[in-house]
């Protein structure tokens, strides 16, 4: 039978050959997944990367990213989802219920607490925010624990080993927010596994937005756990929530993941040598990194192995400047792009001002804090730029 132009392109016969190969993972898109008849659809298919059903649940490029971050991360399971905002909603959508508590720490980024302050409540979830460098008190309605390490703009690294042992002995849920230590910082299920085996964290999730994109150019999120019944729970939100990826952006991550141990550890060194620098001006008040002594936090960073160290640092400028000078300084910065978001390939400086995001006291006396994110430019360049940016602070 004679087909029209339009029936033979969509039939074509024409398909791959098993055998081919090559380095990159082929992309797979679909919204509609084929069946070979009618017993093949009516066959119960569980979510474990070997079959599909409705794109949106994934294709075999999608479950090929999900698995590498799975092995990166040291988990069993791994979900995507569209953002790293993505990523923290699940968790607690997945696991809080009407009567339960969440407890937050009270560096933890934005978006997470205004999850916490202005839905969460909504529905009859409680919260409280917790001092991130002590182990939070734990009452018999706490169901659900975040950390975060290191924590939103300041950058303090919390007492993982304490809460999550403390946590663990009561039986109560943890999810670890890892994108700073991007997989390669520490294992974030087992932080110390020769002196602490098991006090890990029951979930990790991840904004691959930042590092394992590294290109400032994707938005995307994975939810990793070691548990099965856990991961069916959040499987379960991650279906009916509607959280698929587009599968253009699971190959943009899958390219950038070649390449993410080297920009963590070039991006990591660039870093720590202008933060060290950045601590002996005269201007400054403070400088928050974790691998810095005197750094809150540092024995915290220490204790879990003290390796990793991602690519940001806040400076938090004497009172004695305000925040419009401090606003000045950041436009007189040539190399250094004003934006949100870091990881990427270009250095980025925006300034905050913190009492606006924090209940607890801060871990600075006053005066405006900027956050520097290093991206992949020469780190002399880089600091002749933060220096010719002081003179606007003058």
């Amino acid at each position: 039978m004679t087909r029209k132009p339009s029936t033979t392109l969509i039939h074509h016969p024409y398909r791959a050959p098993e055998g081919w190969d090559a380095v990159p993972v082929p992309v797979a898109k679909a919204s509609t997944v084929l069946f070979k008849d009618t017993a093949d659809l009516h066959k119960p298919r569980p979510r474990d990367g070997l079959s599909y059903r409705y794109g949106l649940h994934g294709t075999p490029t999608s479950y090929t990213l999900a698995a590498r971050l799975a092995t990166l991360e040291h988990a069993e399971h791994c979900l995507l989802v569209p953002s790293g905002l993505a990523a923290v909603t699940l968790p607690s959508l997945a696991i809080l219920r009407p009567g339960d508590e969440v407890l937050v720490p009270d560096n933890v980024y934005g978006q997470n607490r205004y999850l916490t302050e202005s839905w969460l409540p909504q529905w009859g979830v409680t919260h409280r925010f917790y001092d991130p460098l002590t182990v939070p008190d734990l009452r018999d309605k706490t169901k659900l624990v975040w950390l975060e390490a290191a924590g939103s703009i300041t950058l303090e690294f919390p007492d993982l080993l304490g809460t999550l042992a403390a946590c663990r002995a009561r039986g109560i849920t943890t999810a670890l927010d890892n994108t700073w230590g991007a997989g390669l910082a520490f294992n974030g299920f087992e932080p110390a596994p020769t002196t602490h085996p098991g006090l890990g964290a029951d979930i990790v999730m991840q904004a691959l937005t930042k590092y394992p994109s590294g290109g400032a150019d994707v938005l995307m999120g994975s939810v990793c756990t070691r548990d099965r019944k856990l991961h069916d729970r959040l499987n379960h939100a991650h279906e009916h929530l509607g959280y698929g990826v587009g599968q253009n952006d699971v190959e943009l991550v899958l390219r950038g993941l070649s390449t993410l141990q080297l920009r963590y550890e070039a991006q990591d060194r660039v870093t720590r040598q202008l933060a060290s620098w950045m601590a002996g001006r005269a201007e400054v008040a403070q400088v928050f990194h974790p691998a810095l002594p005197g750094s809150p936090g540092n024995a915290n960073w220490l204790a879990v192995g003290g390796a990793g160290a991602a690519c940001l640092f806040s400076v938090a400028f004497k009172p004695a400047y305000s925040a419009a000078r401090v606003d000045a300084f950041v436009d007189a910065l040539q190399l250094f792009g004003i934006g949100y978001s870091w990881a990427g390939p270009m250095s980025l400086a925006v300034p905050y001002d913190m009492s606006r995001s924090r209940g607890l006291p801060l871990p600075f006396d006053g005066g405006t804090l900027v956050r520097f994110a290093i991206g992949l430019e020469d780190v002399a360049d880089l600091q002749a730029d933060i220096a010719q940016a002081l003179s606007a602070l003058a």
